[in-house]
């Protein structure tokens, strides 16, 4: 979350910033120094101190939160399938990569406690299947906003789902070359080992990009060219989007993080200093969907069934 080891090609290439195994070695004190390109003056930066100490408790809530959700979802999807008429395989599907998200936050955060000792190969997979779930939950919500294939589970919605799960895993490889361990007092997992300009890294933007940005802007656009002709929600899974709105900041947080790096932005570094903090709380957002979402779908439903019983159905 946010720039904690920051890596651009002026930080690895020019002999007069701060060299980046310094950056490292200073990964576990009190004081961590991103220099400012404009000058030779270091920028102090207490981004990744107060991450080291924040994002473990976070992580431990959240996927508390999140398996008691994804539990109780699941138990209703099994109990009283009909509180989701139309989208039980969705919603079902939903859960799944809810639980898989979930199920990887306890070794993220012990990682940043302990230092990851799993492994660079085990930090890759941690980062392939970590995008992957969240890859295919907005690919799911989309496919359940666009089409009504998800009504009953058939060989077409099985087809359907199983080119969702394999277009996330595919969408998810970059994530997995572009990021991986450094060495530090203690080795840590990071979202990206490599310079911004890297071809790995750029697919891996792009892939964030498509799916955070603009896969929400274009179902926001022809939702509401459908209900200018008469036309609503049409799927009964408004709730869902609560996705996008969760992980559409971070989005944007990497197109300006991108920018900064490729210096098409002007900064300085009072700029780095507070975007370090608000790209960790832009994915600190994203990473809530994980116990949010089922959470509201649980509600959704039971609300659904409710309705039908007091209408006598």
């Amino acid at each position: 979350m946010g720039n904690c080891i920051p890596v651009s090609p002026k930080v690895l290439q020019n002999e007069t910033f701060v060299d980046l195994m310094d950056l490292l070695g200073n990964f576990t004190t009190d004081e961590d120094y991103l220099m400012d390109y404009s000058s030779s003056e270091p920028c102090h930066n207490a981004y990744c101190p107060f991450f080291q100490r924040a994002a473990p408790a976070f992580l431990a809530t959240t996927c508390v939160a999140a398996t008691l959700a994804t539990g109780a979802l699941l138990v209703a999807l099994a109990k009283r399938p009909h509180a989701w008429p139309c989208h039980r395989a969705l919603v079902a599907q939903l859960a799944v990569a809810t639980g898989l998200f979930a199920a990887l936050l306890p070794a993220v955060a012990a990682g940043i406690v302990q230092g990851w000792r799993l492994g660079a190969g085990a930090c890759k997979v941690t980062q392939l299947l970590w995008h992957c779930s969240v890859f295919a939950q907005g690919l799911l919500v989309a496919s359940g906003c666009c089409s009504g294939v998800w009504s009953r589970w058939e060989p077409r919605s099985q087809r359907l789902a199983a080119c969702i799960w394999l277009g996330a895993l595919l969408l998810a490889v970059p994530a997995a070359l572009a990021g991986g361990t450094v060495a530090a007092p203690e080795a840590s997992c990071i979202h990206r080992n490599v310079d911004v300009f890297s071809p790995v890294y750029l697919l891996h933007l792009a892939s964030c990009l498509c799916v955070f940005l603009l896969l929400p802007a274009t179902l926001l656009v022809a939702t509401l060219v459908r209900a200018g002709r008469g036309g609503g929600w049409g799927s009964g899974l408004g709730a869902s989007w609560l996705f996008f709105v969760l992980w559409v900041p971070y989005g944007v947080g990497l197109a300006v993080d991108f920018l900064l790096y490729a210096e098409v932005l002007r900064y300085t570094c009072s700029i780095f200093e507070r975007f370090d903090y608000a790209l960790g709380l832009c994915e600190a957002l994203g990473v809530l969907h994980c116990c949010l979402a089922p959470a509201v779908l649980l509600a959704t439903g039971l609300c659904h069934r409710k309705v039908d019983a007091d209408g006598g159905f």
